[in-house]
């Protein structure tokens, strides 16, 4: 057991509990706060007459309430937060189950079990998120208050009976997760990004803001990474085109990933780092990290929001503009969405081959225009022509992910920056993805085919690195199962 208690009949001589006064609940004690803990009494919930069936009764949160109540009584937190995680959960067991016999709680060991799993999910890791948060067949988890959690699994999205206490609970986890990395959410700063320790990437309105209380939103990582051959494996591109993806990492290629929101942006670009070799020098810039790079010489830099006196703020730009203080070989951008667009393109046209970032569009040529508006609206007083032609002296390569109606995500494009003709960016697909239908369970049947371009404008980058005859076997690859499923 923990440290004792001074206040009388709570813990026995000996470390116990002595037993509460018949029909007497224990008193809940005020929110505490601890080092690496962020520990609030749990209250009975408010009933909801329009709220949807769920699992966990009321009477159940009464009873958690009430033995959580006197948990928080027997245990001393500053302690509990110095033992390691199996240890903590081990301690808080032992409490648990007495404060269960001295009650004299009637519940089945199965009710048991699941009661002491979400005490000890309260206490020391994120309340009702664990067990979806242990899944890693989710890729989104969403909380639209402490009533609504969604989750997505294989493209589709599914309400779960995932439900938290009350509103003050789930606020209480989300202070906690974004306290982890420095930052704060309450009504003053009702918005916030943050990650967990595993690279997943965390967003949280908070009320005002948020009406119905506070909406949490976690892209979920898994926990083995993708690779090109995964992805092929699963339909998202083919073989031939993960190839010219490899050796346009290889060759120092400049690449833009494009797509839309959950189409896999970042999870394409982590595959695409893969291809860089261990001796370079690579330096990250993101807003909630999120990448995770295999390569051992590697610097990641986040930005910072500003305090609360409004200052202090560290913008993706001012981070772009000190990478090339910081002798870089690659930039790699998390997400281009404002003015730092221009300074990645300076980077990638001034030496820094092979810098790659993500950005939202639902097309190559979309991106493109994209990049310029982000140019136009960052202030810089630059002629269209003059950010058109630094957009092709900077971007080879264009990838378009998308996600498709039928949930899946596809790889859609592979697609090159040319040059100018007049004031028109040209650009020549390389690869796309052509859907030819669907089969009877409502999935989209397609495939990746060849333009039928001779020789890419990469071609003479991949000489240079001696990449010219696997570029060539994967074009004639492409060719020939076009060819074969035309026959």
């Amino acid at each position: 057991m923990f440290g004792k208690r001074s206040s009388p009949g709570t813990m026995k001589p000996g470390g116990g509990l002595s037993p509460a006064p018949a029909g007497v609940r224990l008193s809940e004690p005020p929110p505490l706060t601890v080092p690496h803990l962020d520990v609030a009494a749990p209250s009975p919930p408010k009933s909801h007459s329009a709220a949807p069936d769920r699992t966990k009764s009321d009477d159940y949160f009464q009873t958690k309430s009430t033995i959580f109540g006197a948990l928080i009584e027997a245990i001393d937190l500053s302690q509990l937060s110095k033992l390691e995680s199996d240890a903590a959960r081990e301690e808080i067991r032992d409490i648990v189950n007495e404060i269960i016999a001295l009650k004299n709680l009637v519940m089945s060991i199965a009710e048991q079990e699941e009661l002491l799993d979400d005490i000890c999910n309260d206490v020391l890791g994120y309340g009702p998120l664990e067990p979806l948060l242990s899944r890693d067949d989710i890729a989104d988890i969403m909380v639209n208050g402490p009533d609504r959690t969604y989750i997505e699994v294989s493209g589709k999205i599914q309400l779960t009976n995932t439900r938290f206490r009350d509103a003050a609970q789930l606020m209480n986890i989300c202070q906690r997760i974004v306290s982890q990395v420095g930052r704060r959410v309450d009504e003053s700063s009702p918005i916030c990004d943050a990650r967990l320790p595993d690279g997943s990437r965390v967003n949280v309105i908070a009320p005002p803001l948020a009406i119905d209380g506070a909406a949490l939103t976690i892209r979920k990582f898994k926990k083995d990474k993708l690779t090109l051959d995964q992805l092929t494996k699963f339909g998202s591109i083919s073989p031939e085109g993960a190839q010219i993806l490899q050796i346009a990492g290889r060759v120092r290629c400049n690449v833009v990933v494009s797509g839309g929101t959950g189409s896999g942006k970042t999870t394409l670009l982590n595959c695409l780092t893969r291809y860089i070799e261990d001796d370079e020098r690579i330096i990250t810039c993101e807003d909630a990290a999120e990448l995770q790079l295999q390569q051992p010489h590697v610097v990641r830099l986040e930005t910072r929001p500003p305090n609360l006196e409004g200052s202090g703020a560290v913008t993706m730009r001012d981070l772009v503009k000190n990478c090339l203080r910081m002798r870089p070989e690659r930039i790699i951008v998390g997400e281009v969405r404002g003015p730092e667009a221009f300074d990645l393109l300076q980077a990638m046209n001034t030496g820094h081959d092979g810098s790659m970032g993500t950005l939202h569009a639902n097309s190559p040529r979309e991106a493109l225009s994209r990049i310029e508006s982000m140019i136009t609206m960052g202030g810089f007083t630059l002629p269209s022509r003059t950010i058109r032609e630094m957009i092709c002296s900077s971007v080879d390569i264009i990838v378009q992910a998308a996600r498709l109606r039928d949930g899946s995500r596809r790889i859609t494009h592979i697609t090159e920056v040319m040059g100018m003709e007049g004031d028109t960016i040209i650009t020549q697909d390389i690869m796309v993805y052509k859907i030819l239908g669907e089969d009877p369970s409502g999935r989209l049947i397609g495939r990746h085919q060849s333009t039928g371009i001779g020789r890419p404008r990469m071609w003479e980058r991949a000489r240079y690195y001696n990449e010219e005859h696997r570029l060539a076997a994967a074009l004639d690859g492409m060719e020939e199962v076009d060819d074969a499923k035309i026959a």
